[in-house]
C-alpha cells in the first residue's frame, strides 16, 4: 500500500480476529516484533507496520516529520480497517499524535511511548551525524547510547573508545545487521522527539482509552515519573508497570508474551 504522498508502506499481517495495528519504535523494523505479534495472532489480525525508512517501506524523504508518520498511519488504518492499535517508543508517539485529532481507534495500548515530559537530550546528535558521515556506525551508536538518556549510568561513564571497541566485538549478529541501516532514520526520529518538547498538555485531547505500559527497569532508571505525567495528562489512561522489563529487550523471548498478555487483556 501507499501513503498519501505516494511513499510505499510495508505491512506484515498475521493471525485472525479484530484488526490490530502495531507501530514499531526507533532502530526497529517489523521483523523485530514478530514474536510479540505471534503471541497475539490467536486473537487478532495483527498488522505490523514497517514505518517509512525501514524494511519494505520507502525512504523518510526530505520533508520527513511526525506529520508524515501520522499520514502513514491514517493510510494503514484506511487500508486495513483496524480499530485497535499498539505502539512502542516512537511508534507510541505516532499513535497518540494520530489519536489527538482522529477518532479512528476504539482502544490503544502503548509501551513507553516517546511523548516528552521533560527536556530531550540533543548534544549527541552532532557527533552522531559526523560518525555516520565518516562511515563509522559503531562510533555513531556509542554517541547515541551515551548521550540520548536511555542507557544506565554505568554505561554513560565509560570512555568512548572503550564502548566503541566493545561494540565492534560484540555487535556483529543479525540484530546489528538489521539495526545498522536504520541509524540515519534514528537521528531524524529523535530530532522529531526533541521537537515535541513542551507539547505534553496537548495530548489531553486523546479521549480514546489507553493502556500505558512501562518496564520496571526503565522506571527504576527514571529520575522523575514521565509515564505518571503522561497518564495524568491523557483523558482515559491506565498505567501498568511490568517488572524486570526495559525499553527494548521485551520484544523477543518470554517477555514478548508477557507484554502481549497485558495488551490482549486490555484490547479485547
Amino acid at each position: 500500500m501507499h501513503s498519501s504522498d505516494g511513499t510505499p508502506i510495508g505491512i506484515h499481517t498475521l493471525g485472525a480476529g479484530p484488526g490490530l495495528i502495531v507501530v514499531v519504535g526507533t532502530l526497529r523494523s517489523a521483523e523485530d516484533y514478530l514474536p510479540f505479534a505471534s503471541a497475539l495472532a490467536g486473537s487478532f489480525t495483527v498488522h505490523i507496520v514497517d514505518r517509512r525508512g525501514r524494511g519494505a517501506s520507502g525512504p523518510q524523504g526530505p520533508d520527513y516529520g511526525l506529520a508524515k508518520e501520522v499520514e502513514d498511519l491514517l493510510a494503514v488504518q484506511a487500508e486495513t480497517g483496524a480499530r485497535l492499535a499498539f505502539g512502542h517508543s516512537y511508534g507510541g508517539l505516532v499513535i497518540l499524535e494520530t489519536a489527538r485529532s482522529s477518532q479512528l481507534f476504539d482502544r490503544i495500548a502503548v509501551y513507553e511511548p516517546g511523548v516528552p515530559t521533560g527536556p530531550v537530550p540533543t548534544g549527541w546528535m552532532g557527533p552522531y551525524q559526523e560518525r555516520l558521515a565518516a562511515d563509522d556506525p559503531y562510533g555513531a551508536f556509542v554517541h547515541f547510547m551515551r548521550g540520548s538518556g536511555g542507557a544506565p549510568a554505568i554505561v554513560t561513564k565509560m570512555p568512548y573508545w572503550y564502548l566503541r571497541a566493545v561494540m565492534r566485538i560484540g555487535y556483529r549478529g543479525r540484530g546489528w545487521q538489521r539495526m545498522r541501516p536504520l541509524l540515519q532514520a534514528n537521528l531524524a526520529e529523535h530530532e522529531q522527539l526533541a521537537a515535541q518538547q513542551g507539547r505534553l498538555t496537548e495530548f489531553a485531547a486523546v479521549i480514546t482509552p489507553v493502556l500505558l505500559l512501562c518496564g520496571g527497569r526503565t522506571a527504576q532508571m527514571a529520575e522523575t515519573g514521565p509515564f505518571d505525567a503522561l497518564r495524568d495528562t491523557l483523558a482515559n489512561a491506565t498505567l501498568q508497570t511490568l517488572d524486570g522489563l526495559d525499553h527494548i529487550g521485551w520484544t523477543h523471548g518470554k517477555s514478548a508474551a508477557v507484554v502481549a498478555q497485558r495488551v490482549q487483556a486490555f484490547l479485547l
